[in-house]
């Protein structure tokens, strides 16, 4: 019966049957069984596909035997629309060997008419066995998203620690190169593979961020020149239906965040807005405005519109949903991936779109507070004066250019890899002025080297080098310099950690 096992809630059912007197009685009997049902009545093969296109059923519950039709002819419609919609024979002239036929066809059950009293149970019990089955199935696809997700969060952790060690160069290198030449060109050169090193790594760490959800260190950004970066960018992508019309904004306009992902995701809503103009053509909108709310908190409002084919509320009910996309070679990541740059900053995303009219997306992102030190972001250092610095690093490669980069600007470096042998050099040289410790490096912790330096006298101050978004022990009052290092905001900290810096 309906009522023994859990509860269906509202059923539809498709009753292929020619018989009126005989679909009301039927109708009748599963009604006074308790099930909720509303039916659809069809009794010819153009009228069930017609009825299958235009509603959702729950059941199929069909004769055997119609006139110019058959319930074998019904079920091989069903199975062409939809598999795993279940169906039930209800006929009074359904034998032994026609009914294992059925089942073997594909037929959920079947039930004769001079024996009705089984049809409510076997109707109920169909009809949770197929959900039962989706819900399983449900399960299985959450699982292997799951497992997905795990195998490119792995995939991302070795990448990124791999392609940060070899863009390490690239970052400190080009600082070095100002104190060694004056060449406007060599300078230039240095800028941009410095700025190529900077945004290859950051875009290494969004992988990583993006599976973990983590948040990553931000930057003041001036939302003029990041509007006029991505401008650049998508010219190669603009057809010539498309037209681009970036409205420029106030150029004192900031944001606070990720540059890199702030443009990763700029670029994948304005191509999302090309492809679909694609074949109308139309415009595509950037602009930008602050907004205060009515609580009085201040946020900056980017606006990427476009007049393309827009999206039903359906659809947009599922856009930030992993590996939903109505491309055909879409993977289902890029906006939440967008979503998820969004929500790291405490900013949100509003989507507001009409079919056939076109959409647009907003990213309300808080506006920048002014009252922290940003850091020095100059190249202009100071001499070192021969001050003596503890430089303990466990990337060779980083621990040989930053001690050639300290040496350079006057600064005594003391150089170990690992902390055993930052001990030794402080017992045959003395103790630093400053120490520089990688959080990562081997034989002992930074910690406990630390520990010892200050049991030695040392009480100078420390410099942490650490991966971003790593929370520092509440009793730890060193200063930190996030990873992969700059020259820039490494001699900064460290001339503001001396007292060298007005």
């Amino acid at each position: 019966m309906p009522h023994s096992g859990t509860p269906l809630g509202r059923v539809h059912i498709l009753l292929v049957e020619d018989s009126e007197l005989d679909a009301e009685l039927l109708i009748e009997q599963l009604l006074e069984a308790g099930l909720d049902a509303e039916f659809v009545r069809v009794d010819g093969a153009d009228d069930m596909r017609a009825a299958l296109a235009g509603k959702t059923f729950d059941l199929v519950l069909s004769d055997m035997d119609l006139p110019g039709f058959s319930g074998y002819q019904a079920l091989e419609i069903l199975r062409g629309h939809d598999a795993r919609l279940p169906f039930v024979f209800f006929s009074g002239t359904i034998g032994e060997e026609t009914a294992v036929k059925a089942l073997q066809e594909g037929a959920s059950d079947y039930v004769l008419k001079h024996s009705p009293a089984r049809l409510p149970s076997a109707v109920a019990r169909a009809i949770r066995e197929a959900r039962t089955e989706r819900e399983r199935e449900h399960a299985e696809r959450e699982l292997m998203r799951s497992q997905r997700l795990d195998c490119l969060a792995m995939l991302a952790a070795g990448l990124s620690h791999d392609l940060r060690n070899i863009l390490q160069p690239l970052l400190i290198v080009p600082d070095l190169l100002s104190t060694y030449s004056e060449d406007p060109k060599i300078l230039r050169l240095g800028a941009v593979i410095s700025e190529s090193g900077k945004r290859g790594h950051e875009m290494a760490d969004s992988m990583l961020s993006f599976v973990r959800g983590s948040r990553k260190a931000s930057e003041t950004i001036n939302v003029a020149a990041l509007f006029s970066a991505v401008q650049l960018l998508l010219q190669g992508s603009l057809s010539r239906q498309v037209r681009l019309t970036v409205e420029q904004p106030p150029e004192d306009l900031l944001i606070e965040g990720n540059y890199t992902e702030f443009q990763q995701c700029l670029i994948n809503l304005c191509l999302n807005g090309i492809q679909a103009m694609a074949e109308r053509g139309g415009q595509l909108t950037l602009s930008a405005a602050p907004t205060v709310t009515p609580d009085g908190k201040e946020f900056v409002v980017l606006r990427v519109t476009d007049e393309g084919s827009g999206m039903d509320e359906a659809t947009r009910q599922q856009l930030f949903t992993p590996f939903f996309t109505t491309k055909a070679s879409g993977t289902g990541l890029g906006l939440m991936s967008c979503k998820r740059i969004i929500d790291s900053v405490q900013g949100r995303i509003e989507v507001r779109s009409v079919a056939g009219q076109g959409t647009t997306f907003e990213l309300h992102l808080p506006a920048p507070r002014t009252d922290e030190w940003a850091g020095a972001e100059d190249a202009s250092y100071l001499d070192g004066e021969g001050r003596k610095i503890l430089l303990v690093d466990g990337d060779a490669t980083r621990l040989s250019l930053l001690g050639n980069a300290l040496a350079a600007q006057g600064y005594d470096p003391v150089m170990a890899p690992d902390g055993a042998i930052a001990l030794q050099q402080i017992a045959r040289n003395g103790l630093p002025a400053l120490a520089i410790i990688d959080d990562d490096i081997l034989m002992l912790s930074a910690a406990d080297v630390l520990a010892v330096l200050q049991e030695a006298g040392f009480d100078g101050p420390v410099i942490r080098l650490r991966e971003p978004g790593t929370p520092a022990d509440r009793h730890d009052s060193a200063a930190t310099v996030v990873k992969p290092v700059q020259v820039t905001s490494l001699f900064g900290a460290i001339e503001h950690a001396l007292g060298l810096r007005a």
